[in-house]
């Protein structure tokens, strides 16, 4: 959502309302740094619209990360998933983003815990540090012809980047390779992404699963309940449209039982062969 000081809240009001009508449901997605102002602008159109078909989904991720979590999401949405289960999957699917960057200075960077000697080091000219912020914080100074490692992921990733201020050969020459991504995608980079990182001199990226059949296991391996307050279908421990908290697993009722895939074979979601 744009900022509120360009975006009136009749615009917001609108559009939220069409949102609806065209779809039912809607999930929007917010990143944990954004302003105030913002935050209490999707409440104030929830709660102006008396909807409970709209969750406002936090989120740590970068806005690299941030983005494609919405693709996967998107992804998902053509499938059999209530919007209860779609809407709670986005802190699930999180997990599965490793979100970082390529940054030319990390003196101003309060995103990711940073050491007295690499802000020191920040100041010396061409210094670069490869930092991810999720899903476990890293940061490693990376020098000319140096392998610096970055913890990756364990399973078969897409990953794309997004250059600012930066070559972005580190990026494409020696992590992706390391990561064994399976493809290297160059993409725009966002708009927030300078305020951040807490500089423009960056080259930002992120690897995650881009098969939607593997997504849609992952997503239906996990337990359902219903919310014990709006009724819809949910996975974790609290519903993403009306935030109540899943009661303790002593008060939930037996989970239904459901078919098992044979060994050896994929599930797919339903239309996809």
């Amino acid at each position: 959502m744009q900022s509120p000081r360009a975006y009136s809240l009749d615009q917001a009001l609108t559009e939220m309302h069409t949102l609806i009508e065209h779809h039912g449901y809607v999930i929007a997605l917010c990143p944990a740094s954004a302003p105030a102002a913002v935050v209490q602008r999707l409440h104030a159109v929830r709660s102006v619209l008396e909807s409970d078909r709209i969750a406002v989904v936090r989120s740590d991720l970068p806005p690299l990360g941030l983005a494609v979590l919405a693709l996967q999401l998107r992804q998902l949405s053509v499938c059999d998933f209530s919007p209860g289960v779609l809407a709670s999957a986005a802190r699930l699917l999180s997990h599965y983003i490793y979100a970082g960057a390529l940054l030319g200075s990390v003196a101003k960077l309060d995103r990711v815990p940073v050491t007295l000697q690499s802000h020191a080091k920040s100041w010396v000219p061409g210094t670069r540090f490869a930092v991810l912020a999720t899903p476990r914080p890293s940061l490693v100074k990376v020098s000319s012809g140096d392998e610096a490692h970055l913890p990756g992921p364990g399973f078969g990733t897409r990953m794309l980047y997004a250059p600012g201020r930066l070559a972005p050969d580190w990026v494409t020459a020696t992590l992706a390779p390391a990561w064994h991504s399976q493809d290297v995608t160059e993409a725009r980079l966002p708009g927030e992404s300078a305020r951040w990182w807490a500089t423009g001199r960056l080259v930002e990226f992120a690897a995650a699963i881009p098969d939607i059949s593997v997504l849609y296991q992952l997503v239906s391996s996990v337990r359902r309940d219903d919310c014990r307050w709006c009724g819809l279908e949910l996975i974790g421990d609290r519903c993403a449209f009306c935030a109540a908290p899943l009661p303790p697993p002593s008060e939930r009722p037996a989970p239904p039982v459901r078919a098992l895939v044979p060994r050896g074979a994929t599930a797919l979601p339903p239309g996809e062969t």
